[in-house]
């Protein structure tokens, strides 16, 4: 075994005009829960354990678009998606349309561990976080003041906007000026013209000193999604994949995550075609994304830590037992 490896990320396609301040909230993010899973390793905690750990911290930060500080659907409100899976007997668990769960990642592995299905939704995932104990806050714990004033935007240009934390004013880097008549934007999701491509799901990938692999994601998707939409985030193979090879964690455009299978195809090009855990990688974000845009974090069983994406920066860290750590943003 090559030792333990941790990688978390905050999400990919970042507006190269992201304001310096935020930029520096988000790595002081990212390190603090770096560090929060390095000492649970060091401490020998299981990769399962590490995952839930990891993302439940950033669920409950207001920075990044998960549990607290979530997008906000169409009606205002805020739906909530996660899955985990842990790579040693592929077991998982899955929720989405989660709306009083704080923390749905946790709710996800009660799924896993206290359910015999792998998937919960809606009124179904609620009861079962009732009957389970779990903490559970209004609805308006989630929602933000800024939050209420991108979808007010998004409302006004008729689109959706992946990064809704942007500031108000002084944006024209995709096309238009958030607040201003919608015009030709580049970039399309869905066919659907939008503002900024920034969507920032959290997730996290770990391997422990057993070799142990194991994934978890979690998100409020879309700013101005429609209700009941389901993204990539709590989709086993898509969003998230462990197994005894690898474990996986996707951010991007949900619809080409879904589509490209994405987090499966990394396990499957290093059993199948043989590829090292940085080649799948490379090889899976080259030639299964078709148009979409993408980024994924990953380890390997031997200690191996990757991460890639097609678009501007992908929010993200890792580091190894033999002292490597990262924290970035940008190629």
């Amino acid at each position: 075994m090559g030792g333990w490896a941790i990688a978390v990320h905050g999400g990919a396609g970042v507006d190269p005009n992201l304001p310096p301040q935020r930029q520096e909230q988000a790595k002081e993010l990212l390190t603090r829960v770096l560090n929060l899973g390095i000492s649970s390793l060091r401490s020998n905690a299981s990769a399962i354990d590490v995952v839930e750990l990891v993302v439940r911290e950033l669920e409950t930060d207001p920075l990044f678009n998960s549990g607290r500080g979530s997008a906000l659907t169409e009606k205002g409100t805020v739906e909530m998606e996660a899955s985990i899976m842990d790579g040693t007997k592929r077991r998982c668990g899955a929720v989405s349309g989660v709306t009083t769960v704080k923390n749905p990642i946790s709710l996800a592995r009660l799924v896993m561990d206290k359910s015999p299905h792998s998937y919960l939704a809606f009124t179904g995932a609620e009861n079962f976080a009732r009957q389970q104990g779990v903490e559970l806050v209004e609805n308006d714990y989630f929602i933000t003041p800024e939050n209420v004033g991108m979808l007010k935007l998004a409302k006004e240009a008729n689109t959706i906007l992946f990064d809704y934390r942007i500031p108000t004013s002084g944006y024209d880097s995709c096309g238009s000026a958030v607040g201003s008549p919608l015009t030709e934007s580049p970039l399309v999701m869905n066919g659907l013209p939008i503002n900024v491509y920034a969507p920032e799901t959290v997730g996290c990938v770990v391997v422990d000193s057993q070799g142990r692999c194991a994934a978890a994601t979690s998100t409020g998707g879309l700013m101005n999604k429609m209700t009941g939409r389901i993204g990539d985030s709590p989709l086993i193979g898509a969003g998230t994949y462990a197994c005894n090879v690898c474990g996986v964690s996707c951010t991007g455009e949900g619809e080409a995550i879904i589509r490209g299978t994405l987090a499966r195809e990394v396990a499957a090009v290093m059993e199948y075609k043989g590829l090292g855990l940085q080649e799948a990688v490379d090889f899976v974000i080259k030639n299964r994304l078709d148009e979409g845009f993408a980024g994924l974090i990953a380890v390997s069983n031997s200690g191996e830590v990757a991460y890639g994406f097609n678009c501007n920066g992908m929010f993200r860290g890792c580091a190894t037992e033999d002292g490597f750590m990262e924290v970035g943003i940008w190629e």
